[in-house]
């Protein structure tokens, strides 16, 4: 090794930046480069050789520096440039992509998910045309879903109405037959971003019946105008998927971190904050920003808000949203 550093922090810095720049490259050609695996492999290879020859063999952190950061700037253009598609043999529950017209307070939300699960994989696919009143809108909800550890939930989001009626929409990957979500495939170019736009009892059920899933809901203090316009929002987003897909990517453009996008569009947005990423702890950082019912110390408020049980026993009657959401703290003022 002739690299030359200048000193230390020379050394630190190949270690921290430029290496994992190298993985990540590797790593990119390997999942999303050419379908042919041989290919694939070839690239990823040369990738990494090309980069570790440049520390090794320039001679100063510069030069070096210079290689490496030239070598990613052309994968990830490459990267980058990999186009989405609704053009797939998608996984059923995910065939169908809604869309919705505004007519003034009227939303037609079309291909709305309401399946009857009989098991994770068993089911009766139903997609609906339902039409809500924007009028009529009382305010938003907010599910978290757990199914490992406390720091990572999956975040849904569900509109009130003063009918009783709620509108649930989930923010989720969009998979082929034959796929299955994988963390790490997250973060690269592997699925496009789907919104489950669904009945409460579909979308909730399942989960907590047949996934194994732990499930928390919280009322927002979120005034009906601003639930409004971040509803708008996400059915703006709900159309342009509809002609131009997206890519989901599990550290920026995931359940929790889209749903902020979202708010900010909408004029409702908050400071960044590290529980935006550790989306579990969210109804933490809820709490302390006032957004949900503070009035009971916050553990008592998140034990009261578990309806994992309240979900299963629902599930094979009717009323569901109504069954889940008794005894929930916050309870809205009718109109």
């Amino acid at each position: 090794m002739v690299l030359k550093t200048s000193g230390r922090g020379g050394r630190i810095f190949a270690g921290l930046v430029l290496v994992p720049l190298i993985a990540w490259c590797a790593a990119a050609l390997w999942i999303d480069g050419p379908a042919e695996r041989w290919l694939a492999g070839l690239l990823a290879a040369g990738c990494g050789i090309a980069a570790i020859a440049a520390l090794a063999l320039l001679r100063t952190v510069l030069h070096a520096t210079v290689a490496v950061l030239t070598l990613f700037a052309f994968v990830l253009a490459w990267w980058l440039s990999i186009p989405a598609t609704n053009e797939a043999d998608w996984q059923p529950d995910v065939a169908k992509l809604a869309s919705a017209s505004i007519d003034g307070d009227i939303v037609t939300l079309r291909h709305l998910r309401n399946f009857d699960w009989g098991s994770e994989t068993e089911y009766t696919p139903r997609w609906e045309t339902r039409r809500y009143d924007l009028s009529q809108l009382r305010g938003v909800d907010m599910f978290l879903s757990y199914w490992g550890p406390r720091a990572i939930a999956h975040t849904i989001m569900s509109w009130e109405f003063a009918d009783g009626r709620h509108l649930a929409i989930s923010i989720e990957t969009r998979k082929k037959k034959g796929q299955s979500y994988s963390a790490l495939l997250g973060f690269f170019r592997q699925y496009e971003i789907y919104y489950v736009v669904a009945d409460e009892r579909d979308l909730i059920g399942v989960r907590a019946m047949y996934r194994g899933e732990d499930l928390f809901l919280y009322r927002l203090k979120a005034p009906a105008a601003q639930a409004r316009a971040v509803l708008l929002d996400y059915l703006k987003a709900v159309n342009r998927l509809d002609t131009r897909p997206e890519w989901y990517n599990a550290l920026v453009h995931n359940c929790t971190t889209t749903i902020r996008h979202h708010a900010l569009d909408a004029g409702a947005g908050r400071p960044f904050d590290w529980r935006i990423l550790a989306n579990g702890y969210i109804d933490e950082l809820g709490y302390e920003r006032g957004q949900i019912d503070t009035r009971l110390p916050f553990a008592e408020l998140r034990k009261r808000s578990d309806i994992t049980a309240k979900a299963k026993a629902a599930y094979a009657g009717d009323g569901f949203s109504r069954s889940i959401r008794a005894g929930l703290p916050g309870e809205r003022t009718p109109p």
